[in-house]
């Protein structure tokens, strides 16, 4: 069974490899600076409407 496990995890390694280099060949890059940032909390138009919790 040991040498199963050691080629199932090779199998495994080369497959997702392999599909980073097919999605880095094939994909668009990405502007960074078009990109909304991680944590923009207070940026932006308040939010209006009918929420419940909404304090305006």
């Amino acid at each position: 069974m040991r040498d199963r496990d050691r080629f199932m995890s090779a199998v495994f390694w080369i497959v997702l490899v392999g599909f980073f280099a097919w999605d880095w060949t094939h994909s668009a890059p990405v502007n960074v600076r078009a990109e909304p940032p991680l944590i923009a909390a207070g940026s932006g138009v308040a939010p209006s409407g009918g929420h419940c919790a909404s304090t305006f």
